[in-house]
């Protein structure tokens, strides 16, 4: 083979290897002068294999062009093998398979390897290579020896190491050990003690799993196990690395540089295992040969427990190794060889029909017929295999679903089919077809065959397909049915013959397009995962999905959390009081909690509850057994935190009474009694802002009963006295503990009560800074955004241009930029720059504030500008996807000081924290805290989505995008709704993500989109059924919100036409009580959000006859402070009586009734967040029309239903029916809709 070179090292200058110090280069011969490889041009395969003459330890790379021409690699892959077969690609840290390579023929480019490899043999296969000449290339390879200790495990077979004792009992414990595995499953170490303690390193399914226990399991059953599963996709037939460290209940779990952290139970801290450990099977006892599980069959190497050399004493036959079966001591390799079909669109593999006659052309296959393979994919759909058989007819074996489906097509029109398997979930799986006679059957991984009759004796042709069907074929029937199949296969045998893939590879045999052979490229995307936030990883071959149903997160990622972070952020949207989740760090890594929202007064009051919200009476208690009382509250101390260091102000009132019980020794001042802060500190103070000591509340006011003491209690008088105290100081709330000291004296008693942590104002929201010289900036630390970054602000300026934001790296970058009317957000991970835009239609320099909100990850990038449409790109499955940034962070300029910003900054968030611009602006010259005019506090000038806009001598209140109207946005809009009155919102144009329209990455990433709504408002009616609302769209989708007949709230969604529409009960109880009721909808994706009290919730499949019977009805009540994400309709409605956009029908009377209502008997219903995952939503929906009506009867006393809902005309003569026999009323006629009109 002309493109395999066998290097005599170091006598090659076209491909060396430097042995020296594991991480030290010299100075390198590839830039001697002459030599070099090139490939001819009709080389159908292009690579340069290195062999190295032994298994060594390489650590880094180097490549040069070709000397004296212009011949170079500019991009490369690498891959290594320990017996020039079965290659395995390199892939670095960030998981691309891509190095690049040189910009000319005399530059010299090193990449030093993250993580080592030990091999053999070493390919470069060139990728992309120069413009002006050809393929050219020298290459050095640095590395060191590698000496190891190998035993190869037949799966019948393993090593004893027997103790010197019967039991060995350790606190400690580090086995370390490589592997490579021929099969999937197979025990690697096992050790037992007879008190139930034991040690299992076993593959499961291609994955390591670790099990422990370290309890006596009769005394405590079960309490210590602990199992954990790492890795996967370890029957690749390649090297993996495992360390297990152990110290009493800490173990430490690592393959292949993935680390997990476990900590075991019960009470034991030593492991005990009795006479011996086994490695590659569990023997049974007295029954030599015999084993308890499946053996591991492949082989080890430098296998230690406890720092003995496991293999070393096996190969000396030292006693203490007993050897079960046959052990030898050299690595055998896999035999199979295994192609990879990369392309889901072009990949096949043309085999003739029976190899045993394959110089014979154009002859068939009759009688009895074959073909076997095994297959690994994480493709749920793919064609496997495909043949002719006589007068066109033809049979397909397909991947269906994640099924296997064998059809056989006599026509047309006439066909049939098996079906068996269940989901093929990356693992290997082996198929058998066979033809006999009249009979085809396929099977399964050995299970007994499933059969079909083909109707005549089959006859195939000269040719059969696996993987794919060639473009030339298709008018002979051969056509990929769905995709082509992207997988690994091996062990193809046909009519009984193992086919020979080095002879395709060579073009000896049969013809494939797409193909690697001797390599199975199969990825674990999921592994490291992607999704954050718990958020649920499954993958396809080439990409990943994040399912974020029940997290509380959305994006690609699962990254944005989709609640607020405070209550004072609820506010702003139009929130009334309630139970509400909270995100007080955004995208970081704490979960949402629960809390109460009090907006009844001027400032919105947060309050945690705990689990002592009782009275305490406490007697009998003295220092030595005093009265104890924890404090669990409904969030997590790390929540509380950040909840705290968020507010402006927080208190937590602890209520105590006494009786003869003192707080302090009166002789020495020791604490009786005290509490603990949220750290577990002793706290000793009562009362107050400041952390005083062994003071009360009392003291601070100069009032106590006796002035001698600093607390009322102190005075230890008979009658019961009172030392209540407010404590705020926040970085010692909340209160996590209470301890009682003095109630063992005669007449002795105490009583006290912990209120709910209360905290208002967000001083996050209004944290901003002025810039106002160009050459100003404030710094902050190295953004760490490695995989994920979300960064959020407002801003205002008069300047046309500035830099909002800057990080470096040495190649990498992240900024975002204001020009002209533009917001651009550009950065670099490895795939060349990433420029997204938004372009404004008004001036974005009008001292108004603009909304930013920038993000990427490892799916998506995108950039939102006010209620501008969202620009998103997708990133290249297979490029580099780490962020790697080194210089500081930069806001409101540059490094070089150019372009800096003009203006205000403020709320600027990073990864869900708040950088305090306005405490770094303090000490920076050329920059101030804060920002002028009236709309940069939060006096909360503008509520309700309001926005508060500069004017000359004042500002005035833009209530466009709120519900609401008058001077501050809090006035209630609300309509009465009488028997036959309607509303329709028609939008001016799709709400569509629109494609990002950059040069520089178009190329790159791809158009994808999103589908979310937000959805407020509140009513009341006397009457159900009711129809609410409704969103319908020209493709008969649509979104529903009624009053079932039991007054229940009721939301439906059809987004699939094929699919029955989901319904959503969140209420049981009647809302149709005449009281106000505020509903809350957000929906992203397939996660539907609802704020609704009580807690319930249920999902299910139906038909649309309730929602029918709702618009039949219509609504007869009040409706108030409708929003539909950022439009008004209601409140347009009103406005603008002669918008071509606002439809009305009937009398359309504005009312105060939800003012009334308010002042009356409000019942809010913004209660606790919950989701509900709707399996049959899409992620794609453009609303076109929303409507708030009520059927309106016509003069002769006919109904006219609108069915814009979706309806098929099909269906209009069954709901006709439906409808008249549910109504008893003929005088009803459902008209189905047609994008031409609009029934209604």
């Amino acid at each position: 083979n002309k493109n395999t070179y066998k290097v005599k090292v170091p006598a090659l200058n076209s491909a060396v290897l430097s042995y020296v110090h594991c991480y030290t280069t010299i100075g390198s011969r590839i830039d001697r002068r002459g030599g070099g490889w090139t490939p001819e041009r009709t080389d159908r395969l292009r690579w340069l294999q290195v062999d190295l003459r032994e298994r060594v330890e390489v650590t880094a790379v180097a490549t040069q062009g070709r000397f004296g021409s212009s011949d170079w690699v500019s991009s490369y892959a690498l891959q290594y093998s320990d017996a020039g077969r079965a290659w395995k690609q390199y892939r670095l840290d960030d998981s691309t398979g891509t190095f690049p390579g040189n910009a000319n023929a005399d530059g010299v480019v090193h990449h030093k390897l993250s993580h080592s490899i030990r091999t053999r043999y070493l390919r470069f296969l060139p990728l992309g290579w120069s413009a002006e000449g050809w393929i050219g290339l020298r290459v050095e390879v640095y590395g060191c020896s590698y000496k190891s200790d190998v035993a190869d495990f037949d799966g019948r077979s393993s090593l004893l190491y027997r103790f010197n004792q019967k039991s060995m009992s350790t606190v400690k414990d580090v086995i370390s050990l490589q592997f490579k595995s021929q099969r999937a499953d197979g025990v690697l170490v096992h050790g037992e003690g007879q008190r139930g303690d034991y040690i299992t390193l076993e593959l499961h399914q291609g994955s390591l799993a670790l099990h422990i226990n370290l309890d006596d399991a009769k005394m405590h059953p079960s309490s210590g196990h602990v199992s954990v599963s790492l890795g996967s996709l370890l029957d690749d037939q390649h090297w993996h690395s495992v360390l297990i460290e152990r110290f009493n209940k800490q173990i430490n779990f690592t393959v292949d540089r993935l680390t997990r952290h476990i900590r075991t139970g019960g009470l034991g801290d030593s492991l005990e295992v009795d006479y011996e450990l086994s490695f590659g099977g569990i023997p049974l006892p007295g029954k030599p040969g015999t084993f308890l599980r499946k053996n591991f069959h492949g082989c080890m190497e430098n296998l230690y427990y406890n720092g003995v050399n496991i293999i070393d004493l096996a190969k000396r036959k030292k006693p203490q190794i007993y050897s079960v079966g046959n052990v030898t001591f050299s690595c055998s390799e896999p035999t199979a060889v295994s192609a990879t079909f990369l392309s889901s669109s072009s990949s096949f593999l043309q085999l003739p029909a029976d190899p045993a006659a394959e110089g014979a052309e154009g002859e068939g296959v009759s009688g009895r017929w074959s073909a076997g393979f095994h297959f690994r994919t994480w493709n749920r759909d793919g064609l496997l295999l495909w043949s002719g058989l006589q007068r066109s007819e033809r049979l397909l074996l397909l991947l269906a679903d994640g099924q296997l489906r064998l059809t056989h097509y006599r026509s047309a029109v006439q066909s049939a089919e098996i079906t068996v398997g269940e989901e093929h979930n990356g693992q290997w799986h082996s198929i058998l077809v066979s033809l006999n006679g009249l009979q085809a059957s396929v099977s399964v991984d050995n299970e007994p065959a499933s059969s079909m009759l083909l109707g005549d004796h089959a006859q195939l042709g000269s040719t059969v397909l696996i993987g794919g069907c060639p473009a030339a074929m298709a008018n002979q029937g051969c056509r990929n049915p769905t995709l082509a199949f992207q997988g690994c296969m091996r062990t193809i045998i046909i009519n009984n013959h193992p086919v020979d893939l080095y002879r395709v590879q060579q073009g000896i045999l049969g013809n494939y397009s797409e193909l690697q052979i001797d390599i199975c490229g199969i990825r674990d995307r999921c592994l490291p995962n992607y999704c954050e936030h718990d958020g649920e990883c499954s993958q396809s071959w080439s990409n990943f999905h994040c399912d974020c149903s029940g997290t509380g997160y959305t994006g690609a990622t699962c990254h944005n959390s989709i609640f607020e972070p405070s209550c004072e952020a609820h506010r702003l949207t139009g929130s009334a009081s309630g139970f509400f989740s909270i995100d007080p760090d955004g995208s970081g890594p704490l979960k949402p909690t629960v809390v109460y929202c009090n907006m009844t007064e001027e400032k919105v009051w947060m309050v945690v509850g705990h689990n002592g919200s009782a009275p305490v009476s406490v007697k009998g208690s003295s220092l030595q057994k005093p009265h104890v009382m924890k404090l669990n509250y409904s969030a997590t101390l790390q929540q509380l935190s950040t909840l705290l260091h968020r507010a402006e102000h927080c208190q937590q009132e602890v209520l105590y009474r006494c009786r003869k019980s003192r707080l302090f020794n009166t002789w020495d001042g020791t604490p009786l009694s005290w509490w603990l802060d949220r750290g577990g500190e002793r706290r000793t103070y009562w009362g107050g802002f400041l952390p005083g000591v062994q003071q009360c509340s009392c003291s601070l006011a100069e009032n106590c009963i006796d002035m001698n003491y600093f607390c009322n209690c102190d005075a230890d008088r008979n009658s019961w006295e009172n030392d209540t105290g407010l404590l705020s100081y926040k970085d010692h709330l909340p209160v996590t503990e209470i301890v009682v000291g003095d109630t063992n004296r005669t007449g002795s008693e105490a009583v006290y009560k912990v209120g709910p942590l209360q905290c208002y104002g967000d001083r996050f929201l209004w944290n901003s800074a002025s810039f106002y010289q160009e050459s100003s900036y404030l710094h902050f630390p190295t953004l760490q955004a490695e995989l994920s970054m979300d960064i959020s602000f407002y801003f205002k300026t008069t300047a046309p241009s500035g830099v909002f934001l800057e990080n470096l790296g040495v190649k990498h970058f992240v900024r975002v930029e204001l020009s002209p009317s533009v917001v651009t957000f550009a950065f670099e991970v490895g795939n060349g720059p990433v420029v997204l835009t938004v372009k404004s239609h008004i001036p974005l320099n009008d001292k108004q504030w603009h909304y930013v909100r920038a993000e990427r990850n490892v799916k998506e990038a995108s950039l939102q500008v006010d209620q501008l449409p969202l620009r998103f790109l997708e990133a290249p499955s297979d490029g580099h996807n780490r962020l790697q940034l080194n210089g500081q962070l930069f806001i409101g300029g540059t490094a070089s000081r150019q372009k800096g910003f003009l203006g205000c900054i403020r709320a600027l968030n990073v990864n869900g924290l708040t950088l305090d611009l306005d405490e770094r602006a303090k000490m920076t010259p050329g920059v101030s805290s804060g920002c002028p005019g009236h709309c940069s506090s939060q006096n909360r000038l503008c509520h309700n989505r309001g926005r508060c806009i500069e004017k000359s001598s004042g500002y005035v209140c833009d209530c466009t995008h709120s519900a609401y109207g008058g001077p501050h946005c809090q006035k209630e809009v609300s309509v009465s709704f009488e028997s036959g009155t309607s509303v329709t919102y028609t939008f001016q144009e799709p709400f569509s993500v629109m494609r990002n329209k950059s040069r520089q990455s178009s190329a790159i990433y791809a158009q994808s989109s999103k589908s979310r709504e937000n959805v407020a408002f509140r009513f009341l009616t006397t009457k159900a059924p009711a129809m609410l609302m409704t969103v319908t769209t020209y493709h008969q989708q649509y979104m529903a919100v009624i009053l079932a007949h039991n007054g229940s709230l009721q939301i439906w969604y059809q987004l699939n036409r094929e699919k029955q529409p989901d319904v959503f009960t969140p209420t049981q109880h009647s809302l149709a009580n005449g009281k106000l009721h505020r509903i809350q909808l957000h929906r992203e994706g397939r996660d539907m959000y609802v704020q609704v009290r009580p807690t319930w919730a249920k999902s299910g499949r139906g038909v649309d006859e309730e929602v029918l019977q709702a618009g039949s009805r219509g609504f007869i009540g009040c409706l108030s402070s409708v929003q539909f994400n950022h439009l008004a309709p209601l409140k347009a409605a009103i406005l603008n009586r002669g918008s071509s956009l606002v439809s009305v029908l009937g009398n359309l009377v504005e009312s105060n009734c939800g003012e009334l209502a308010d002042k009356s008997s409000s019942r809010s219903l913004s209660g606790e967040l919950q989701l509900i995952n709707a399996e049959s939503f899409t992620d794609k929906i453009i609303q076109e029309s929303i409507k708030i009506f009520s059927t309106m009867p016509a003069e002769d006393g006919r109904f006219t239903v609108c069915s814009d809902l979706g309806v098929h005309p099909r269906r209009t003569e069954k709901l006709n029916s439906a409808i008249t026999s549910r109504r008893k009323q003929p005088n009803i006629t459902v008209l189905a809709a047609s994008p031409s009109h609009t029934c209604c």
